[in-house]
C-alpha cells in the first residue's frame, strides 16, 4: 500500500497573507507548484492555489495587485496524517472538492499532497 509521506512534497512554500496575488502566482509560476500556505506572522492560517486565484480573481476581472492572499485563499486547511492510504487522500479530496491537503501530524504540518502526486504511482504502475 502507498502512503501519503510517499508522494508528498516536502518542499513548502509560503506567503504573507497581505502579500498580493499577482505575488502569489508569480511564486507559483517560479517555483512550478500549484498552492501556497498562507501565513499571518508565524501561524498558517490558510491555503491559496492556482484554482482560487482563477475563481476568485481572474473570473471577476480583478486586478491580482490590489488583492490579498488572505481575501482568496481557502481556510480551515484540509489535512491528512502522512500515514494514510492514497486512497484515503483521494476520498478526501473528493469529498472536500479540494485538490490539495496539507500532510502532518498532530504538531505540524510536514508537506503537501495534490492531485498531481497521486498520479505518479499510476504513471509507474506501482499500484
Amino acid at each position: 500500500m502507498v502512503r501519503v509521506e510517499q508522494l508528498m512534497t516536502r518542499e513548502l512554500a509560503f506567503i504573507e497573507s497581505t502579500q498580493a496575488v499577482s505575488t502569489a502566482a508569480n511564486m507559483m509560476r517560479v517555483k512550478k507548484i500549484g498552492s501556497l500556505l498562507v501565513m499571518q506572522g508565524s501561524e498558517v492560517i490558510g491555503i491559496i492555489t492556482q484554482s482560487d486565484i482563477v475563481r476568485k480573481v481572474v473570473a471577476f476581472h480583478l486586478q491580482p495587485e490590489l488583492v490579498q492572499a488572505q481575501q482568496i485563499m481557502s481556510t480551515p486547511i484540509i489535512s491528512i496524517d502522512e500515514t494514510e492510504s492514497i486512497f484515503e487522500a483521494a476520498g478526501m479530496m473528493k469529498a472536500s472538492g479540494t485538490r490539495h491537503l496539507a500532510v502532518g501530524n498532530e504538531e505540524q504540518i510536514l508537506g503537501m499532497l495534490s492531485v498531481r502526486d497521486l498520479l505518479y504511482p499510476v504513471s509507474r504502475d506501482e499500484l
